[in-house]
């Protein structure tokens, strides 16, 4: 009965803290290949840098 007590408050615990998280920012992404220009939260592949960012939404705008 006590490690459910125990369990219960540490998944409160992560659902609350989870809650308070903040989502990841948009960078905008260049191509090795061929200079193209693209909008990612993350990197499109191994073939591409980082241009500029971060950027609040998915349009890379500020």
């Amino acid at each position: 009965m006590r490690a459910l007590k125990y369990g219960a408050a540490a998944l409160a615990c992560v659902v609350s803290l989870s809650a308070l998280a903040l989502p990841a920012p948009f960078y905008l992404w260049q191509s090795k290949l061929n200079g193209s220009l693209v909008c990612a939260q993350n990197s499109p592949g191994w073939n591409w840098t980082r241009f500029s960012g971060p950027y609040s939404n998915a349009r890379c705008g500020r």
